[in-house]
C-alpha cells in the first residue's frame, strides 16, 4: 500500500526531490482538483528566497498571462526564484523580463524577423542541418537522441539566425546548459554560484566580440538587428544587447531540443503512436502539438502581483511571487480528455508558448518547424527506433527536458 500523500498545504512545489523523474504530474493533478492557486511558503534551497503562488489551471494561468497590469514581468522577474542564479537586474534587460510599453517596442523588432512567412523562408535550410547531423549517424547502432541530435541540430539552427559561426555551437551550447539547467548535477557539475561567477562574464565577453564587429560591419542577422536598434531614438545599452542575444540563443537551444527529446521518448513508449506516424507522416504537425502540450519546454514562468488581487479563491498581496504551472495547465482535465495519455492524433490547443497575451513566445513558428522536419527526418531514417536505456530528466522545476534518450537505432 503507498503512503498517503502529505498534505496540500505542507507541499513545496518546487523541492528537487519532487522533480528527479521529471514534473510531478500526480501532485499537479491534486492541486487542480483541490487547490488550484496553491501557496509554498519557502524554497528550501534558497532561504533567502520568498514563497510563491502555484497557478496550476488552465483558465487561471490565462487570466495571469492576459493581465500585465496586476502581474507584472518586470518587478520582480520571470522565474520562482528572484536573484539566485541571475541578478534581477540582468533579468530586465530581456524583454521577457519588461513589461510595456518596452516590452511592446523591443519585442516588435525581433518579430519582423519571426513572422511566419520569413521563418518558412529557412525550411529548406534547417532540414539541410538536420540531415548533416543525421549523416553523422551512418553505421552507429546506439546514439544519445539529446547530444547527437537535438543539440545540434537547434544551435546550428539558432546559430545561423543570430550569426554565430559554426564552430562555436558547442560553446553556446555549454553556456546554455550551465545557466538555464544550473541546479542539475550533470548540466552544471560545479554548481549554482559558478553561473555568476564563470558563465555570465563569459557570456559577455563572447557576446561583446559579436557586437563589436556588427558595430564595425552591419549583417542581416539578429544580432545586428540588436547592435543598431533604437527605442524611443536610443540604442540599446551593451547589457541590454547581451541579455537579448542571450534570451533568443537560450530559448532557440532549450526550446525545441527539450519538446523533440520528450516527444521521441514518447512515440518510443508508444509504439502504435509510433506506427501511426510513419504509416502516415501527415499526421506529423498534429504530433507536434500534442508533444508541445505534454511536454513543454519550460514547466513555468512567474509575475509579480502589482495590488492585491483574487485568483482562485485566493487573496494575492502586492509583491508576491504568481508562478504559472506550463507543465500542470497543458494537462488540465477540463480542457483535454485523458489528459496524460500521448495521442498524436489529437491536434490539441496548449500553453506551451505561453498562453496568449503579451510575452506569447517569439519563436512559435520557429520552434514548430524545427519540430516538425526533426520528426519527419529522424522517423523517416530510423521508422525502428528503440529504446536503449534509461532517459534522464534535467533535475529542475524551470526547464522540463531529457539530458540523456539513448536510443537503438535500427535503420
Amino acid at each position: 500500500m503507498s503512503a498517503d500523500p502529505i498534505p496540500l498545504e505542507e507541499v513545496l512545489v518546487t523541492e528537487r526531490e519532487q522533480w528527479e523523474d521529471g514534473p510531478p504530474h500526480e501532485l499537479f493533478a491534486r492541486m487542480r482538483g483541490q487547490c488550484p492557486v496553491h501557496w509554498t511558503p519557502r524554497i528550501t534551497e534558497y532561504p533567502e528566497e520568498a514563497g510563491f503562488w502555484s497557478v496550476t489551471t488552465a483558465d487561471d494561468v490565462h487570466a495571469v498571462s492576459h493581465d500585465w497590469r496586476t502581474y507584472s514581468s518586470e518587478r520582480g522577474g520571470v522565474t520562482a526564484l528572484t536573484n539566485a542564479i541571475m541578478p534581477l537586474e540582468l533579468i530586465r534587460a530581456m524583454f521577457i523580463g519588461m513589461d510595456p510599453p518596452k516590452h511592446d517596442r523591443l519585442k516588435a523588432l525581433f518579430q519582423r524577423g519571426f513572422t511566419p512567412k520569413r521563418i518558412a523562408e529557412h525550411e529548406d535550410e534547417i532540414r539541410a542541418i538536420t540531415r548533416r547531423v543525421l549523416d553523422r549517424l551512418e553505421g552507429r547502432e546506439i546514439c544519445d537522441l539529446v547530444t547527437d541530435v537535438a543539440q545540434p541540430v537547434v544551435s546550428r539552427v539558432i546559430g545561423s539566425f543570430m550569426g554565430i559561426p559554426p564552430s562555436d555551437d558547442e560553446i553556446w551550447a555549454r553556456l546554455m546548459n550551465t545557466t538555464l539547467g544550473a541546479g542539475d548535477p550533470d548540466l552544471n557539475p560545479e554548481g549554482v554560484e559558478t553561473v555568476m561567477k564563470r558563465d555570465v562574464p563569459e557570456i559577455f565577453e563572447r557576446c561583446g566580440r559579436l557586437i563589436a564587429e556588427r558595430r564595425e560591419r552591419p549583417t542581416d542577422d539578429l544580432t545586428s538587428v540588436l547592435v543598431h536598434a533604437e527605442i524611443d531614438g536610443e540604442r540599446l545599452e551593451e547589457h541590454e544587447i547581451v541579455m537579448g542575444f542571450f534570451l533568443l540563443v537560450a530559448a532557440g537551444n532549450d526550446s525545441t531540443k527539450a519538446t523533440y527529446a520528450s516527444g521521441m521518448r514518447a512515440l518510443i513508449e508508444h509504439p502504435d503512436q509510433l506506427r501511426l506516424l510513419v504509416d502516415d507522416p501527415s499526421l506529423i504537425p498534429s504530433a507536434v502539438e500534442e508533444s508541445l502540450r505534454m511536454f513543454p519546454a519550460f514547466a513555468h514562468f512567474r509575475r509579480t502581483a502589482t495590488r492585491d488581487t483574487e485568483l482562485g479563491g485566493q487573496t494575492i498581496r502586492e509583491g508576491e511571487k504568481v508562478v504559472m504551472w506550463y507543465v500542470s495547465s497543458n494537462r488540465d482535465e477540463s480542457r483535454y480528455d485523458d489528459p496524460d495519455r500521448f495521442d498524436v492524433t489529437r491536434n490539441p490547443d496548449h500553453q506551451a508558448f505561453g498562453a496568449g497575451g503579451r510575452h506569447f513566445c517569439l519563436g512559435t513558428a520557429l520552434a514548430r518547424l524545427e519540430l516538425r522536419i526533426l520528426f519527419e527526418e529522424t522517423l523517416a531514417r530510423f521508422p525502428l527506433i528503440e529504446a536503449a536505456g534509461r532517459p534522464e530528466y534535467a533535475e529542475s522545476p524551470f526547464i522540463n527536458q531529457l539530458k540523456t534518450l539513448p536510443v537503438r537505432l535500427r535503420p
